[in-house]
């Protein structure tokens, strides 16, 4: 479990369930552990996870911050000796650190490359002590294989809170009833309705802990409008005060893009929708270190549904995705009736796309993809073992597709998804689930 304190003036403490924790005790008791390195996006709850897991899984937790410590990069620029660099936290620190029961926590550790060096020698040397370690935009160092100990560290990804992590914030009895639907269970009208009504308010605040924090304690509209807002200036700051090789202000027309992008019929990503006449590599260095950074989801075309998927990617054709629904929503300025009154409006389907891949990502072995042609479009494919998956989203209770109808009567695949408001049920060879079960796919298939 996690606190989250969300400081306002009459604060409320809020429980926050990460499903990522349950990993983090797995890590905790492998024969197989080396030293974790969390990566994900800023203020997707990283500093507060680790700090949550020493806390509650250790005797005791040392918790260094380099970005607002800076004498203690001197430490990993003078040794490589893990064990004296441990004698020399402990003084910092005030209190010895023990193997297996103390978690050594490194923030912000990208200030030091030097301290993500040394991971490998704690692997090497010193494997007994247990050392976790994450930082804004770490993506974009692990990117680059010179600059992190390869093979030395375990990986973990820290995304927004997916639908089910919100849904125990915000409203744990029906969270407990999420959590018991089985495949082929039917579920009663009026929960239908309730969850429905959650996948609403998810759409509308998103993952963001801050936001769903403040959600659950305030029930505020206006205060997670303003929190998106500053979300969204402090990640387009993080971008002008970029100074690496790419460009700044690339990064930062690409990700204002994002919105009409994903309004345009096909979605696919034009590199001349960003600026006129723009060409791939005007922009592909951008478009790597968003994605590094977390800040995207990026989804290629392949040109074969088949096994394996990765082999057909068509990688210079691709769509982009926000990696919180919530902050998409607030960037395309849509209305929270839009939303809660099912009013059709241009943007639904985008949106809820962008939903589904965040609740999909992470499920399966191999990322999402989609497939398109002349003559048709599936929204996703997954790949479950050596089975091709079609996924269709729906924004409404519409029906499926005729491309996706046609795909399935003629490759009759052994399972095909749509996704909608609808209720759970089988249009043939076609399983309808609702969108709130998004997160459940490989669990109910």
């Amino acid at each position: 479990m996690c606190y989250a304190d969300i400081g306002r003036s009459e604060r409320k403490v809020v429980l926050l369930k990460r499903n990522a924790m349950q990993e983090l005790i797995s890590w905790k008791s492998s024969e197989m552990r080396k030293p974790m390195v969390m990566r994900g996006a800023r203020q997707v709850g990283k500093t507060w996870l680790m700090k949550e897991f020493g806390q509650s899984c250790y005797e005791s937790c040392v918790y260094f911050n380099f970005d607002e410590e800076d004498e203690l990069k001197s430490i990993f620029e003078i040794n490589k000796n893990p064990h004296r660099i441990v004698e020399l936290l402990s003084m910092i620190a005030g209190e010895k650190i023990l193997p297996g029961k103390t978690l050594i926590i490194f923030d912000e550790i990208q200030e030091c490359p030097e301290a993500l060096n040394t991971l490998k020698y704690f692997k090497e040397k010193a494997n007994d002590y247990h050392v976790i370690a994450a930082g804004s935009l770490l993506g974009t160092l692990l990117a680059k294989p010179k600059s992190y100990p390869v093979g030395m560290v375990n990986l973990i990804d820290i995304y927004p809170l997916t639908f089910d992590e919100f849904l125990a914030a915000t409203d744990p009895v029906l969270y407990d009833f999420y959590c018991g639907i089985r495949k082929g269970q039917p579920i009663e009208e009026i929960f239908h309705n309730r969850l429905l009504e959650a996948f609403n308010n998810y759409l509308i605040i998103g993952g963001m802990p801050e936001c769903v924090s403040s959600w659950a304690a305030y029930k505020d509209p206006a205060q997670v409008l303003r929190t998106q807002r500053e979300l969204i200036e402090i990640y387009e700051n993080d971008f002008s005060k970029h100074n690496g090789k790419v460009n700044s202000g690339r990064i930062l027309m690409v990700f204002r893009s994002i919105v009409a992008q994903l309004a345009k019929p096909n979605e696919k990503f034009m590199y001349g929708a960003v600026r006129e006449g723009g060409r791939a590599r005007d922009f592909e260095e951008a478009i790597e270190w968003l994605v590094s950074a977390g800040m995207l989801n990026r989804v290629y075309n392949v040109s074969k549904m088949e096994h394996p998927l990765s082999a057909f990617e068509k990688l210079d054709q691709f769509k982009l995705f926000v990696f919180d629904t919530g902050l998409l929503k607030h960037m395309a300025g849509i209305d929270n009736s839009a939303i809660l009154l099912k009013t059709d409006f241009q943007f639904k389907g985008p949106l809820t796309e962008n939903y589904v891949l965040q609740q999909l990502r992470g499920q399966f072995e191999v990322e999402p993809h989609y497939f398109a042609d002349k003559n048709s479009e599936i929204d996703f494919v997954l790949q479950y073992g050596t089975q091709i998956i079609p996924v269709e989203v729906k924004g409404g209770e519409d029906k499926a597709a005729p491309s996706f109808k046609r795909y399935v009567a003629g490759r009759q695949p052994e399972y095909a998804v749509r996704f909608s408001r609808r209720g759970w049920r089988k249009d043939g060879a076609i399983t309808n689930l609702p969108l709130y079960l998004a997160g459940k796919t490989r669990e109910l298939l």
